[in-house]
């Protein structure tokens, strides 16, 4: 019987989104922070960096109960640097999924702040659910915690933000692209990766094997969202399509032209699962994952 995918997100979704409010706190902060906090936390979404943590963990025979606050914690980072990607000094949008951005409802300052509090939710959360845990050993929430800070900091996530910034209406070249893409959307997905690899107590080799995997379908990841954007539907997106052109932005089809983006896309997930394979890692929902990187409409 073929791997049900659609089953499987839709199952891991609401297992996660269940649990996104218990995490946040709610006692002794101003209403309209917790307001915007969870407006954007529960925006919807795929959702697939949290997922891609519990997929680990059933690769690995785990219980999917032990990388849910990581898991958490992941999407508590992605959903703050959302927030700050649509503020009128970034990418100044109005609709995110299909609804106003943050700022739009909360005004500009909230917004600010309902990111800042996410992400430091973020470490407090793996810190304190990890800390007495009976399955988890300490030094692997230090490391769970160094990875966290590596991915998605000046090193990672906002640096990858910063180049995008910097490298806007220039001339870039491909490499200059793809440091930007592995990055500002590959490094979060390595973490997600990575961190579900240390809470299943993988091996060196194995770890690696992981990283590589979420290097490869975090570009892949962008090709696509870059593809999408010149062939996407902006119902399915819930945002227009075509800014990357009216925004004089580099993306793949811009330096390597529609066809080749599209094979460097397939390539990219090929080579991903491929990566898995030679570590004894062959998880249906992890291969599957990889292919809804390249197939997804929005």
């Amino acid at each position: 019987m073929p791997f049900d995918l659609k089953s499987y997100l839709r199952e891991k979704i609401e297992r996660l989104e269940k649990e996104f409010p218990e995490a946040l706190v709610q006692h002794n902060i101003p209403a309209p922070l917790y307001e915007s906090m969870h407006y954007s936390l529960m925006a919807g979404g795929k959702r697939l960096r949290p997922i891609l943590v519990l997929a680990v963990l059933e690769a690995f025979d785990k219980p999917i109960e032990r990388g849910l606050p990581y898991a958490i914690a992941i999407e508590m980072i992605h959903t703050y640097s959302l927030i700050h990607d649509d503020l009128p000094a970034m990418d100044d949008d109005d609709l995110r999924r299909g609804k106003p951005t943050n700022h739009k409802v909360f005004g500009e300052a909230t917004a600010i702040l309902a990111g800042d509090a996410l992400l430091t939710r973020a470490f407090g959360l793996v810190a304190e659910s990890y800390l007495h845990h009976p399955e988890v050993k300490p030094e692997t929430t230090v490391q769970l915690l160094v990875e966290l800070s590596k991915r998605a900091g000046e090193q990672g996530m906002v640096g990858g933000q910063m180049a995008d910034m910097l490298g806007e209406r220039q001339a870039l070249t491909l490499q200059q692209l793809e440091y930007i893409h592995q990055h500002k959307t590959g490094d979060l997905l390595v973490a997600s990766l990575r961190g579900g690899g240390y809470l299943s107590e993988a091996s060196p080799e194995q770890i690696d094997a992981l990283t590589q995997y979420a290097f490869k379908i975090g570009l892949a990841f962008q090709i696509k969202d870059d593809i999408l954007d010149i062939e996407g539907d902006a119902a399915l997106l819930g945002k227009s399509v075509g800014s990357d052109v009216s925004n004089e932005k580099a993306t793949y089809p811009s330096l390597l032209g529609l066809e080749e983006s599209k094979e460097r896309l397939h390539s990219l997930v090929v080579d991903a699962k491929a990566a898995l394979t030679s570590a004894g890692i062959t998880h249906e929902a992890l291969f599957a994952l990889a292919d809804y990187v390249m197939e997804r409409v929005n």
